[in-house]
């Protein structure tokens, strides 16, 4: 190392992110080639009776494992997919059902990040008037966070049978997500201070009585895009208006990564650009069954996706050529 590499430290630390990326691959790699060979060596000594059929389909079945996701992480290759991803969940029309159904996707994509190995924090939130949220934006830190979760933009749709209904009916809610990468030191945004609207509040929610007695929350607007961004994670009101320009930076960069993309490959971007009003996924709880309309892939254990369980939803999604669009309703 450079005796002068800690002189520019955001230099230093974008040095240490990509180095650290590239030995994720090579570790990658390396476990595939070990597998590969453990394999080879166990279908030689089955051939001297040394190893049984089933234990040398167990050291297939591995090999075969590490090396499909070693073929599906390599899908996930653009510059932005190594990026950590900021999560937003807005409930749609239908107050407290919809409300609800907000707060049950949150679930489950803290399960899913808990599961998989992220670190999840809640930066802002807002409560349903009488249960449930309305909206509730999340930072998801960890390896390819943003490549992974990419394709969960659009409208949730969920279908069962209401606990808020005393009739108990079929009730149908709506909720939409939003994903965008998390900018960091290696993505120079830059901002005119004059295009900036701040304002302070009191933050909502959990968090002692701290928050209900300092205006710490902060809201950032930028004017010529009318974009927003908020945090209330923080107890200093400093702190607060870091996060919330980092947001609202990470908004920007995904505005220019969908014009990228518009301009690049027309055809392309139909699969991957966000389509706010687009609904992507039904959640039929009393028909046990989770629905991509996108893929075609379906999951049966409704129980198992709300409790984060959605890999396969993400692998298909990114694995997907945009050839087929499923037109089933549920």
């Amino acid at each position: 190392m450079a005796a002068n590499f800690w002189d520019n430290p955001a230099k230093a630390e974008a040095t240490l992110k990509e180095l650290k990326s590239h030995q994720t691959w090579v570790s990658k790699y390396r476990n595939g080639e070990l597998a590969v060979e453990e394999a080879s060596v166990a279908l030689e000594l089955s051939k001297e009776d040394a190893m049984t059929e089933d234990e040398v389909n167990e050291v297939y079945q591995k090999a075969l494992d590490i090396i499909d996701e070693m073929e599906f992480k390599s899908t996930i290759t653009k510059a932005e997919d190594e990026l950590n991803a900021i999560l937003e969940i807005n409930a749609g029309a239908g107050g407290t059902e919809a409300c609800d159904w907000a707060s049950m996707l949150m679930r489950m994509y803290l399960m899913f990040g808990e599961k998989n190995g992220f670190k999840v924090s809640e930066l802002s939130s807002t409560e349903g008037d009488v249960a449930g949220i309305k909206s509730v934006t999340l930072e998801f830190v960890g390896e390819l966070a943003y490549g992974l979760l990419k394709g969960e933009n659009g409208v949730h749709r969920l279908v069962r049978v209401s606990p808020f209904n005393a009739q108990g009916k079929r009730m149908t809610s709506f909720a939409s997500v939003f994903v965008h990468p998390m900018v960091d030191d290696r993505i120079e945004i830059v901002i005119n201070p004059a295009d900036l609207e701040w304002d302070t509040f009191r933050a909502s929610g959990a968090g002692g009585q701290h928050v209900n007695r300092t205006e710490s929350a902060v809201r950032v607007r930028h004017l010529p895009t009318g974009l927003v961004a908020e945090c209330q994670q923080e107890r200093s009101q400093i702190q607060n208006r870091e996060k919330a320009l980092t947001l609202l930076k990470s908004r920007l960069y995904e505005l220019e990564l969908q014009k990228q993309q518009a301009e690049k490959d027309a055809i392309e971007a139909g699969k991957m650009k966000n389509e706010w009003g687009s609904q992507i996924r039904s959640y039929v709880l009393d028909d046990r069954r989770v629905k991509d309309h996108r893929t075609g892939f379906t999951n049966n254990n409704t129980d198992a996706v709300l409790n984060g369980d959605i890999m396969g939803f993400l692998k298909e999604f990114l694995l997907w050529d945009g050839s087929t669009v499923s037109s089933d309703g549920e």
